[in-house]
């Protein structure tokens, strides 16, 4: 029999523990950091007897108890085994962002399958709940403040958003040519208010939670949007917290250059010349304590684009242009928004601005020639049994 390491694996120290993680297949098995060196011996296809003879200094008995460990508990694979050719396929598919991305969406796959340990998670977290004084849900702020900070109370009278949805929806576009014109106060007021305020007040059980004109995870609201304020009528320049409470932006750093933006969105310069920058930055004991599993990370991530839909529509709705990107230095835009980037970290960036009549960065219309140079259709995957 011969046997492959497997391709979806990842080790690590946990709990003082030598983990072995192979995904989505297999088992977490602890076992002691020299199997590594076994596990090196079986890189392609090879025969037990094979890698002990290349692992001559340890001994024959010594490799097949690990083998023996290390193929129950999937991190080898045999020949014949259909979850080889299945690793292969996720090993070509994910293999741009492997390891990082692949055993994140798989080691998150599939966790509800055992209903007893998800309500056994359920009913822990619903007695950690009702312990006075614990790291329980309604320990953990509903909003977060910063008291000390200078802040400037924002306008409570909306500006107009009876654009109709249809039309909204429609004419939404990511842009990425602003004017220099400054945004209007009322609108910032608006465009804040709208994606990120309360609506609601709900009581939980334990207390109340509000609700957003996004749809939220369990309405825990574990993003805060920070504020980087450059074109705006009445506000200077600068890193502020949005007060969804009060209704108002906290100064937290002071000035905020084009330069600086389009060097903190990964020197895109399309967002040195928006007026607004947003970062949501998820607080993840808000999440965390009412649901354990590391599925929920992925939660937050959806909720950040709920948000940014909605800000988005908004933006768009209020006349102003709205962007939103991935890609920013994560380590300096925390600094900047006095986030600690630990338990307090940012998601994702969006932006907004009066767009340019003009455009010149907005892609051409697609043409009958381009139609002709693509591929619109991919086949789909296995018919489902008897299909």
């Amino acid at each position: 029999m011969r046997l492959r390491r497997s391709r979806g694996l990842t080790c690590y120290w946990h709990a003082g523990m030598f983990v072995l993680h192979p995904y989505p297949h297999g088992t977490p098995t602890t076992l002691h950091p020299a199997v590594s060196e076994i596990l090196s011996a079986f890189e392609d296809w090879t025969t037990p007897q094979e890698a002990a003879k290349a692992l001559d200094h340890l001994t024959p008995d010594t490799v097949a108890d690990a083998v023996a460990a290390l193929v129950e508990a999937g991190v080898l694979l045999a020949e014949d085994d259909p979850r080889a050719a299945r690793d292969d396929e996720i090993a070509r598919h994910w293999s741009t962002w492997s390891p990082e991305a692949s055993f994140f969406h798989y080691t998150t796959q599939d966790v509800y399958d055992d209903l007893e340990q998800a309500t056994s998670e359920r009913t822990e977290g619903e007695e950690h709940e009702g312990q006075v004084g614990q790291e329980g849900p309604a320990a953990v702020g509903v909003f977060t403040g910063y008291p000390d900070a200078p802040r400037v109370l924002l306008p409570r009278p909306p500006a107009d958003l009876s654009v109709p949805y249809g039309q909204v929806l429609y004419a939404r576009r990511t842009v990425r040519d602003f004017t220099d014109t400054p945004v209007p106060l009322e609108a910032l007021a608006t465009l804040l208010a709208a994606s990120f305020g309360p609506v609601h007040f709900i009581d939980c059980g334990l207390g109340a939670l509000y609700l957003r004109t996004s749809p939220q995870g369990g309405a825990r609201q574990e993003l805060d949007a920070y504020v980087g304020v450059r074109n705006v009528t009445g506000v200077a320049p600068g890193w502020y917290h949005y007060n969804g409470l009060q209704h108002s932006l906290e100064l937290l750093t002071e000035g905020l250059s084009r330069d600086e933006a389009a060097h903190l969105c990964a020197d895109q310069e399309w967002a040195g010349a928006a007026s607004v920058l947003v970062v949501l930055a998820a607080r993840l004991e808000r999440m965390s304590v009412k649901y354990p599993t590391p599925r929920c990370y992925r939660v937050s991530l959806l909720n950040a684009g709920h948000l940014g839909q909605t800000f988005a529509l908004t933006a768009t709705a209020l006349g102003l242009g709205p962007a939103q990107t991935g890609a920013f230095r994560d380590s300096a835009l925390a600094e900047r928004c006095t986030l600690d980037n630990t338990g307090h970290t940012p998601l994702y960036v969006l932006a907004a601005g009066p767009p340019h009549p003009e455009p010149t960065e907005a892609p051409p219309t697609a043409t009958v020639g381009t139609f002709g140079a693509t591929r619109l259709v991919t086949p789909g995957g296995r018919r489902p049994p008897g299909g």
